[in-house]
């Protein structure tokens, strides 16, 4: 079997990965290195609701979700682990674990600070929810870009659809993700918009629906996630009664494959695909194996002859509306 380098490689030909936007623009391999901030959520903590998103549980996909150790531990720990395995020198410091805009500016100042002072720090990426991004905070990632760090805002909106966000109790709307989009653009901040397919009631046509309106906005990155079951959700609850039902890999497979190709060549995928541990993961088994799903996106590209960009309109679109 290819190595992950490799994989990756073979995967960039066909898609316009993070990964290859960051190895061109720093003549180096650079890796995101996820942190736990110790941050909440405002759709926990009663401010917009509590429990989270049917969906939530933060130990699914965050380092050291239950007692995080400081910024700098985490990232000389992680640094050490990526480098023995990839060689990479340099990294983004990817504040993940919960709504990373969401506490007082100073709290925020300090620890963004904290990560860009580390010598092999070349940026930030800060996950946030649409609802949780001031003005304040934007202009403070503003002033990082300025001094010629790399930013990225971002935004999990997972579904354009309202009536699916009130359905996994999300607590926010795409008028909200709109807002925020256009606020980090006015200040020349990238924005990551984050999607999930497989939510309950959607599949083909609601992925396609929520990737056209994020296009529209004229996101720079997006990145995707097929919805799994983990423990200690509502959702798992459903899936138990057998009121949910996971999509297939051959499903998530076309799914993704149909959205890249409906993807300008310019917008970057900073993922493809989620995974969680298997003592929490319950269904699908497949969002345990991230290669194989990697894999499987890139051999349905390769069968169909197809990559990035070839089914694009919103390049198009953009164009002439800047000439009219």
């Amino acid at each position: 079997m290819p190595s992950p380098a490799n994989q990756q490689r073979t995967l960039s030909a066909r898609v316009n990965t993070f990964g290859q936007y960051l190895l061109e623009r720093y003549g180096q391999r650079v890796h995101k290195l996820a942190l736990h901030a110790g941050f909440t959520c405002p759709n926990r903590d009663g401010v917009k609701g509590v429990g989270g998103c049917t969906f939530c549980n933060n130990v699914s996909f965050s380092p050291n979700a239950k007692d995080p150790p400081t910024i700098s531990e985490q990232l000389d720990a992680g640094r050490a682990v990526l480098a023995k395995r990839t060689g990479a020198r340099r990294f983004m410091a990817y504040f993940q674990a919960y709504t990373n805009t969401y506490d007082p500016i100073e709290r925020l100042r300090e620890r963004y600070d904290t990560a860009l002072v580390h010598p092999d720090v070349i940026g930030l990426s800060v996950g946030t929810r649409p609802d949780c991004v001031p003005e304040a905070v934007l202009d403070l990632l503003a002033r990082y870009r300025a001094r010629g760090k790399e930013i990225w805002l971002e935004l999990g909106l997972q579904s354009a659809d309202d009536r699916t966000l009130a359905r996994v109790n999300r607590g926010h709307d795409f008028a909200d993700f709109r807002t925020a989009v256009a606020a980090a653009q006015r200040r020349g901040i990238p924005v990551c918009a984050h999607l999930i397919v497989g939510l309950p009631g959607e599949g083909h046509a609601a992925a396609l629906h929520s990737l056209d309106r994020v296009l529209e906005l004229g996101v720079a990155g997006l990145k995707l996630h097929p919805l799994h079951v983990v423990r200690h959700t509502r959702l798992a609850i459903d899936w138990r009664r057998g009121e949910y039902t996971p999509l297939e890999l051959a499903e998530y497979v076309g799914i993704c494959a149909d959205m890249i190709e409906r993807t300008p060549p310019e917008v970057t995928y900073h993922r493809l695909t989620g995974t969680a541990a298997a003592d929490v993961l319950l269904a699908p088994q497949w969002c345990g194996r991230k290669w194989a799903v990697l894999n499987a996106i890139e051999a349905e590209l390769h069968r169909r002859g197809t990559r990035q960009g070839d089914q694009a309109v919103h390049s198009a679109l953009h164009q002439l509306a800047s000439t009219a």
